[in-house]
């Protein structure tokens, strides 16, 4: 199967400081990528660079085949949806007024929004379960609620790839799970490709289907979950002592943090 998006070589700078370098990846369709990796690792230049805010420094990014690089913003915009980890509304806009801002890539400059964007913008309530607060301000909504508008707005895009920059964070656990049991949902009823920087090693575990563990800057390793989530890979990437186990109900790894207390009555001295 063709790749729908292909990563040769990427590197990108901030002023003297290196965030990428030598990323090479490809995607297939319908795939949920795990980013992973600690902070500062370049997960979220990553996903900047696949959206198109920024330009790579080095290597070649393409979509289907075609340069990114050689497409217009509102082309790349009706392939890609970006769900941001920070979104601000100075006004109150509505859910429904929020998620017809995803209609700009099929807007010609100066065009309101007709009666096939309002259709498109009402499946995409319908499809994230927020068809009830179409007429509530984005102000009063919860994080879940919120969280949930946000992808409908990249889903009235109308994208083959979405891209999402730590979606479950500041969420209690139900509602983690319930932003990424919808983002599974998404991904097979509609067959989209997700790539999505995650935090919580055991979340990414269990949702995602192929992961990258960036470090530095680099990919120290993808693969499986099975092949990236192991006690050696995190261990050398972050630097803190763990314990890997098999999930008994999914079989995915589940990682356990050591405390130094617990390794020195093992005997394993300290984590340092």
């Amino acid at each position: 199967m063709e790749p729908i998006l292909t990563l040769r070589n990427v590197g990108f700078k901030y002023g003297e400081i290196e965030a990428l370098k030598g990323i090479d990846l490809q995607v297939s369709p319908g795939e949920i990528l795990g980013i992973l990796g600690p902070n500062g690792s370049g997960k979220s230049t990553l996903l900047k660079i696949l959206d198109g805010i920024l330009r790579p420094q080095e290597g070649d990014i393409l979509i289907k085949g075609i340069p990114l690089g050689g497409l217009k913003r509102t082309h790349v915009a009706r392939e890609i949806a970006m769900v941001s980890q920070e979104n601000y509304f100075r006004f109150s806009f509505s859910a429904l007024e929020v998620v017809l801002m995803g209609r700009f890539p099929h807007l010609k400059r100066l065009q309101f929004e007709g009666k096939k964007d309002m259709e498109v913008a009402l499946e995409a309530l319908r499809a994230t379960h927020t068809l009830e607060l179409a007429g509530r301000s984005i102000h009063e909504l919860s994080g879940g609620e919120r969280q949930r508008v946000y992808i409908a707005r990249a889903l009235a895009q109308e994208p083959k790839i979405i891209l999402l920059d730590e979606p479950t964070s500041f969420l209690d656990i139900a509602h983690q799970v319930q932003i990424l049991e919808l983002i599974v949902r998404l991904n097979r009823e509609l067959g989209l490709t997700v790539l999505m920087v995650l935090h919580d090693l055991n979340l990414a575990s269990e949702y995602c289907t192929r992961m990258i563990l960036l470090h530095n800057g680099s990919i120290a390793k993808k693969g499986r979950p099975e092949e990236v989530i192991t006690y050696q890979n995190i261990e050398e990437v972050y630097k803190t002592v763990v314990v890997v186990k098999e999930n008994p109900l999914s079989g995915k790894p589940c990682v356990f943090l050591v405390t130094e207390d617990e390794m020195k009555k093992a005997g394993k001295g300290s984590a340092l």
